[in-house]
């Protein structure tokens, strides 16, 4: 058990409320591909393509088809240890908050309440004529594009490069961590702008900062302790400690 596991066991043991901002890292130990960077073609075009409004402008059903894909994928993933942790803290703690990145509702579907999606969720379909929004677990979607009931385009409720955050969830993610004695940041970067902000709005309320990651981001200078590792397998290593 190194020092900075210790400390953070420690500071666990006294906490009330726990907030953990999580990344690509964790839904990566389920198998969700990351969908960007190397390897992450499809047909030749990169997410960085097709993740647009202009994008689904321009080809709504390819759009889709790529989404529809994707959600083939994702449908196939479970939540591992670390997913399952987390949920299992909300008994534990007086509040157990996660706040993610990630689109793919794996932290919903290992029991987590109220997950603050930065960046929406896959599985989420908002009409573009009247607004109209639903969760749609279907996959494959049985038409592309998928219509509302009003007739209008549905469009998947996620977040797309030139899009802001949706305002709710990012002042409820500030106010979680700000509030929290304890923050894990759990397999993320902290190269996506403005939530890599957030750990930096936790330091400045003088929370307790735990990063858990394979290696070394631009956040560890921020840390408290830095605890490196496959982060669903930390967290689970951190819980068993908990329960002894």
């Amino acid at each position: 058990m190194t020092e900075d596991f210790s400390r953070s066991l420690e500071r666990l043991r006294r906490a009330r409320r726990v907030v953990a901002l999580t990344g690509a890292g964790i839904s990566a130990e389920s198998g969700v591909p990351t969908f960007r960077g190397e390897g992450g073609l499809w047909r030749d075009y990169r997410a960085e393509d097709l993740a647009t409004p202009d994008a689904f402008r321009r080809d709504p059903e390819l759009v889709w088809e790529w989404y529809d894909w994707r959600r083939g994928l994702i449908a196939g993933c479970r939540p591992n240890r670390g997913h399952e942790t987390l949920a299992l803290w909300e008994g534990r703690f007086e509040s157990c908050r996660v706040v993610t990145q990630n689109v793919d509702g794996l932290h919903r579907a290992a029991g987590s309440r109220g997950v603050i999606c930065l960046h929406g969720d896959i599985w989420t379909v908002r009409c573009t004529g009247c607004g109209f929004e639903t969760v749609d677990l279907t996959a494959p979607l049985p038409e592309l594009p998928p219509r509302c009931r009003c007739g209008g385009l549905l469009r998947p409720g996620v977040v797309w490069f030139g899009e802001a955050l949706p305002e709710k969830a990012f002042e409820a993610a500030l106010e979680a961590v700000s509030r929290a004695d304890v923050v894990l940041v759990a397999g993320t970067s902290g190269l996506v702008y403005p939530a890599a902000g957030l750990p930096a709005a936790a330091r400045s309320a003088g929370t307790f900062l735990v990063e858990i990651n394979l290696g070394r981001t631009p956040l560890s200078p921020l840390m408290d302790a830095i605890l490196e590792g496959p982060s669903g397998q930390v967290l689970a290593e951190l819980h068993d400690a908990l329960e002894t």
